[in-house]
């Protein structure tokens, strides 16, 4: 795996480094957005990991901007611990948040997991609805003519909830198998990510037909599509 860490403390930068480098992975250091942003179109890694205070551009916008050309797995590394802020970089595209001081276990474990995400799923999938067409072995989406990206954090719940159509799938098994068993109350990372992939393809984000929240347990895929009577908010 090629990580690219985007951080402007040059000990969290070099530890981060030193840490990947003895799991066998390779590593390049970026101390500003606008250098992380080149890294990425010439050297291609596998995933990002992004501090959020970084000098000029900073890093929620180095997610944005990275998120309008690339699905390669984002992990922010911020010291900012509010909710608000970790709300804000999933909405924009991060597959994850991790809160400095951090463990360096659990912050690798963290990023095996996006990582995982990445991967392509078993079996040949593919899925057309009235509304769009899904292929999961090639990762790619449409909405008609019109290519549709999503993150793979976004395809990982997607993929989910296809395999189980038409049955629910609680928040707790949801959070369980996306992003691992120590995430069981994180209700606000699904909130975020289902908002995104409605509005990317429910026809009406409001009305969800395919993406379906059955309020206070969890989300149901409906092949056929249901009309929905207005976004509860899941």
């Amino acid at each position: 795996m090629r990580a690219l860490v985007v951080e402007d403390d040059p000990r969290i930068g070099k530890t981060l480094r030193m840490n990947l480098r003895a799991r066998g992975h390779e590593a390049d250091i970026a101390v500003t957005g606008e250098q992380a942003l080149s890294l990425v179109g010439r050297r291609h890694p596998d995933v990002v990991i992004v501090d959020l205070g970084l000098p000029g551009m900073d890093g929620l916008e180095v997610v944005r901007s990275l998120r309008g050309w690339t699905t390669v797995p984002i992990v922010v590394l911020s010291a900012r611990g509010s909710e608000a802020a970790k709300v804000e970089a999933l909405d924009l595209g991060a597959d994850d948040y991790v809160t400095k001081p951090f463990g360096i276990e659990e912050f690798f474990a963290r990023l095996r997991a996006a990582t995982r995400r990445a991967v392509l799923p078993a079996g040949d999938a593919a899925l057309t609805t009235d509304a769009f067409t899904l292929d999961f072995a090639a990762k790619t989406a449409r909405r008609g003519d019109r290519a549709v990206h999503l993150t793979p954090t976004q395809w990982h719940i997607v993929e989910v909830l296809v395999r189980h159509a038409g049955r629910l799938v609680t928040y707790e098994e949801l959070l369980r198998e996306v992003w691992g068993p120590a995430y069981q109350t994180e209700t606000n990372y699904l909130r975020v990510f289902m908002s995104g992939i409605r509005r990317l393809l429910e026809p009406v984000p409001s009305q969800p037909r395919y993406f379906v929240t059955e309020p206070g347990l969890g989300f149901r895929f409906e092949q056929d599509g249901v009309q929905g009577s207005g976004d509860d908010h899941g």
